[in-house]
């Protein structure tokens, strides 16, 4: 589809089937386009360039709460409001990436839930700022582009959100493509050979991980202003474990895995939460290791082609 540029077609026809034909789960579609827009923020670390985080909500809690400071404090036009949130995690990631550019493994990765765990702290500590356990309500969104308003019924949310997430979904394509990303694959694949080469590690861990956190800030900004409240669970230990979950669920390495992890988890989430408010966690933890147990690469591995092994050259020994 991709090389016949349809594409976009099929994402157009995708969004325009699930406005159209489920108009009562709008506010799911929504969330779950968030969700999948923070999930190709990880990608870009986890997918391209191998460096694990458990710490990503700290850009994804700082893009949250910049939309919602904003808002409360009068600046209530969306583009701006979001592009502001994005600038935020961009910086925060950038002086992250300059940290962990240095590091590698499991001290990196020590790092990254140390600063989530950090933030987490601080917004319950600062409850004048945060709103503490209550967080912050009434955050105003003006109408988008001041036609749209954000109606109850969630239809100029879900656009917004379905809009931004195909930009984002390109542009990591464009990224991937380009020298750069190609380097980020070459820091997953072979680290030494690319420092062989004359390339900065460091450097490449900092963009990387400016370019993530603006993605997960945009993610965050995204959240606060389609539901109009942010609180300090955006800075939670699980969100950021449930984002690698949905990844791997997907399929590392793969821009789809991105997306269809989030769809996936969220799906089941609602389903098995319909089904029993109190245990629906034991019936999502059962599904999950079925499906990983089933797919250990992730469920887009299933329908990849698979390599076949190449016929050996007479004379050779494999």
């Amino acid at each position: 589809m991709r090389r016949a540029g349809l594409e976009p077609l099929a994402w157009v026809a995708v969004a325009a089937a699930i406005f159209w034909g489920l108009p009562n789960h709008l506010a799911l579609a929504t969330h779950l386009a968030i969700l999948a827009l923070f999930a190709l923020s990880l990608h870009v670390l986890v997918g391209l360039g191998g460096l694990l985080s458990l710490g990503h909500t700290a850009f994804f809690g700082l893009g949250a709460y910049t939309a919602g400071l904003l808002a409360r404090a009068g600046w209530s036009e969306p583009l701006t409001g979001l592009a502001t949130a994005g600038m935020v995690g961009l910086l925060a990631g950038s002086l992250a990436g300059a940290v962990l550019g240095r590091l590698r493994g499991l001290a990196a990765l020590m790092v990254t839930l140390g600063l989530g765990l950090l933030l987490h702290e601080a917004a319950l500590r600062l409850p004048g700022l945060t709103g503490g356990d209550d967080g912050l309500s009434g955050v105003e969104t003006a109408p988008l582009l001041g036609l749209f308003s954000f109606d109850l019924w969630g239809k100029t949310a879900y656009w917004y959100a379905v809009t931004l997430l195909a930009g984002a979904f390109w542009g990591i394509g464009r990224l991937e493509a380009a020298p750069f990303g190609v380097s980020l694959r070459a820091l997953h694949d072979n680290p030494i050979r690319l420092q062989a080469l004359g390339i900065s590690q460091t450097a490449r861990v900092r963009t990387a991980y400016g370019i993530s956190g603006a993605l997960a800030g945009l993610a965050g900004g995204l959240l606060t202003q389609t539901t109009q409240f942010v609180s300090v669970e955006v800075f939670s230990f699980h969100r950021s474990a449930d984002l690698l979950v949905m990844l791997i669920l997907g399929g590392v390495g793969r821009r789809y895995g991105a997306l269809l992890g989030p769809v996936l988890y969220g799906v089941l989430r609602e389903v098995f939460s319909a089904w029993h408010p109190a245990y629906w966690g034991a019936g999502l933890g059962v599904a999950l290791m079925a499906i990983v147990l089933f797919a250990p690469q992730g469920l887009l591995a299933l329908f990849a082609p698979k390599k076949t092994r190449p016929e050996q050259v007479p004379g050779r020994a494999e």
